[in-house]
């Protein structure tokens, strides 16, 4: 079992988990906002339900009650640098797609690259508190930019995998909200967060 945190480390890790909430809670905002643009301006059907894509990590978790927290902030922190990678993407094949003819939409999903940016950022701040290390810190330029870019697809592929993307992104803001809230719980017995301490 991992030694109680000190007070100021126990603040500094409350504070950190309250702003990745609000961080979370307003990407998820802009990403619902960017998806229901994606579809329109894509002549997709909003109903319809879409399959799991290939590369799209999905937020639904088994167990999840009994992950420790650096089990969650490693899961978030995959997921987040797998969304930049995809993000990215789309937002090159938005610009191939349409140039200049919807600025607005390209607008958008830059901005929310930048937030699942700053957001995984502040999840290796979280991973840094605990002293773990965050991976791909060696110089693993392709861990770092989460995994390579899947094969060229269809424009229509493009458009089924970019709500997908999105669809998926909105539900990871969704559980990261829940996964720091989990953290921020301080132990009955301790006073360390549940999650940050090792499971004996």
């Amino acid at each position: 079992m991992a030694a109680a945190e000190s007070p100021s480390a126990a603040l500094r890790r409350r504070d950190l988990c309250s702003r990745g909430i609000r961080l979370a809670g307003k990407m998820r905002a802009d990403v619902v906002d960017l998806l229901d643009a994606y579809v329109e301006q894509q002549g997709l059907d909003a109903s319809a339900s879409v399959a799991a894509v290939e590369g799209v990590p999905l937020a639904a978790v088994e167990r999840w009650d009994e992950q420790t927290g650096t089990q969650r902030l490693l899961e978030n922190l995959a997921a987040y640098r797998a969304f930049r990678a995809l993000l990215a993407q789309m937002l090159e094949e938005q610009r191939e797609q349409l140039g200049e003819a919807d600025a607005g939409l390209g607008r958008a999903l830059a901005a929310v690259l930048l937030q699942v940016s700053a957001f995984a950022y502040h999840l290796e701040e979280l991973l840094r508190l605990e002293s773990r290390g965050i991976p791909g810190e060696e110089g693993d330029e392709e861990e770092e930019d989460g995994p390579p870019p899947p094969p060229r697809l269809s424009l229509f592929e493009q458009k089924l995998r970019g709500q997908a993307v999105l669809r998926e992104l909105a539900q990871w803001a969704v559980r990261s909200v829940r996964d720091l809230r989990q953290l921020a719980k301080p132990s009955p017995a301790t006073g360390a967060a549940p999650g940050l301490a090792e499971s004996p």
